[in-house]
């Protein structure tokens, strides 16, 4: 009896176990970075891992040494309304802009991410996004001329996703896009460098119009001048051909003329012989 009784609680301390095993072994969703934290043990270098971080997969987290957390990875949306951000030629400007980001899967980024955001909810992080976007935004636009960022905006956005991108990812976030609105400054120039571009591209369309109207006339001309040429060409091919059959026409009648002349000489010669010979 007591040696059955030690069986059932074996079986009960076995299965006890498995259960709490069990209970602790933590998958991670697609969407989600799982963070385990606490003794973790050492990196390559021999120094404290801070965190351990699980994507797309699972790990156990031991009881009472080691915690867990996740981290979203939904991209997300902030909006930057960034006003009076002085360009390279001082001229103060608006760029209201739209950035996209998500926690990085990045093995260093993930580090990061899980250092200085595990915990902080949605908001927070967006508002801590928000403050490295503005900063960056405005060193960027430090760099360029009006004329560059308005003109040469794809330039402006590699730079924006370069500098706004790098320090990010020191906090684990990525950025996924930047979507930068219509640029607005409060002295007009921006305006008026549309005027003046507008009228650029009228007064080329005009001189390209004027261009193409005077090739046209032009073309039009040498045709007529290539026509008047061939039609004389021709006309004087003709005169010289109708010329040179008359010229053989009249050679060919002098010459019927010359046989016949001297036919009816040889036959009065003839004639007069036949003559004397009956004479005689």
């Amino acid at each position: 009896m007591p040696f059955l009784v030690l069986i059932v609680v074996a079986v009960i301390l076995a299965f006890s176990i498995l259960t709490a095993a069990l209970s602790r072994y933590r998958r991670c969703p697609s969407d989600k970075l799982l963070v385990i934290y606490g003794k973790i043990g050492k990196d390559a270098s021999g120094e404290a891992r801070s965190a351990k971080c699980v994507h797309g997969g699972a790990s156990f987290v031991w009881p009472v040494i080691q915690d867990y957390q996740y981290l979203d990875l939904k991209p997300m949306t902030i909006e930057i309304d960034l006003k009076s951000a002085l360009s390279r030629q001082n001229i103060r400007i608006n760029v209201p802009s739209v950035f996209t980001v998500a926690i990085s899967t990045d093995e260093g980024d993930m580090i990061n991410a899980a250092v200085r955001m595990l915990g902080l909810g949605a908001q927070q992080i967006k508002d801590l996004a928000a403050d490295i976007i503005l900063g960056q935004l405005r060193q960027v636009i430090a760099t360029m001329d009006i004329e560059e960022i308005n003109a040469d905006r794809e330039k402006f956005l590699a730079n924006v996703t370069h500098s706004v991108g790098a320090e990010l990812r020191k906090i684990g976030l990525k950025l996924i896009n930047v979507n930068v609105k219509d640029l607005v400054d409060e002295s007009g120039y921006i305006e008026a460098l549309g005027k003046k571009a507008a009228a650029q591209a009228i007064n080329q369309a005009k001189k390209e119009v004027a261009e193409q109207e005077r090739d046209g006339e032009i073309g039009k001309a040498n045709a007529e001048q290539e026509r008047r040429v061939k039609v004389s060409a021709a006309d004087a091919t003709a005169v010289r051909g109708e010329n040179e059959a008359k010229i053989t026409i009249a050679n060919s009648e002098a010459d019927r003329r010359e046989r016949e002349a001297d036919a009816e000489r040889r036959a009065s010669a003839a004639e007069k012989i036949a003559i004397a010979n009956a004479l005689k």
